[in-house]
């Protein structure tokens, strides 16, 4: 709606996991520098972690770009609210298992490790590494997914895990994971996401415009202050109050976006801090 008036190819601030916009702040660069170290080096188990809205889930986009489909094979469950069972064919399914059973049994969980297991050992055979990323990890309620989860870090050759584990998640997640003992020991990369500082939210607004074509400053300096200010330098926050300053400037007629109308949307939609 606003995207002509603004030069703009397309909206900058949607809520959306497109890692193009994936601003690379030196904890984002971080974070995905051992999250790749976890998956290229076999390391087993990775953890990311951090607060609602701080940008994991697009970063677990810009980490799948990285992961070529001629050498992994993988597994991206995002919304792990499932039953045990349906989490573990979500995952049997995506890594390559077919003539999966259907009947609830027991003997049902065995089959399906068995040819989860069986799919893992055909991967390496075909040169292939098998990862398996959990993102919102944190919502997962039964007990039994996180043990089975630990166990299928059992799947190893004599030399190498037969896959990688990535657990995204809020930081509840890590307390989930440090009760059961077994399963944190075996962790062997943890990141962590913070907010943004004023530095890097106003860089992050910057970013973000550039990537559809504005290089012209829109915000103004104080502008950005106040967007900082009023969203805690978290991006999914950030989002939401500078799209709707670009809208109301458009509608306002404005050349540039100043601190009155970034107080003024703050306001409307309750960003205060």
């Amino acid at each position: 709606m606003y995207e002509k008036y603004w030069g703009l190819t397309e909206k900058p601030f949607e809520n959306t996991p497109d890692p193009r916009f994936l601003y690379h702040s030196s904890q984002h660069d971080e974070a995905l520098g051992r999250l790749l170290y976890a998956v290229r080096e076999r390391k087993g188990a990775a953890v990311l972690t951090g607060v609602f809205g701080c940008g994991k889930t697009v970063l677990g986009q810009a980490l799948l770009r990285e992961l070529s489909a001629d050498r992994y094979k993988i597994a991206f469950i995002n919304y792990p609210l499932l039953s045990h069972m349906e989490f573990l064919l979500a995952i049997a399914k995506s890594l390559g298992s077919y003539d999966l059973p259907t009947k609830k049994t027991e003997v049902l969980i065995n089959s399906v490790l068995d040819n989860l297991n069986n799919a893992l050992l055909n991967n390496a055979r075909d040169g292939k590494d098998s990862v398996i990323i959990v993102d919102e990890a944190h919502i997962i309620e039964d007990v039994q997914i996180l043990e089975s989860l630990r166990l299928l870090l059992n799947f190893q050759l004599p030399n190498r895990f037969l896959l990688t584990l990535l657990l995204f998640g809020q930081p509840e997640l890590r307390e989930k994971i440090e009760l059961n003992k077994p399963f944190e020991q075996r962790i062997a990369i943890k990141c962590h996401l913070t907010n943004f500082d004023l530095e890097d939210t106003a860089a992050y607004i910057i970013h973000r415009l550039k990537v559809v074509g504005r290089s012209e400053p829109v915000f103004t300096k104080e502008a950005m202050e106040a967007v900082y200010e009023h969203t805690g330098g978290i991006p999914r926050r950030i989002n939401r109050l500078c799209d709707i300053c670009l809208l109301s400037g458009f509608a306002k007629n404005l050349n540039q976006i100043d601190e009155s109308i970034v107080l003024g949307e703050a306001r409307e939609l309750g960003a205060k801090i």
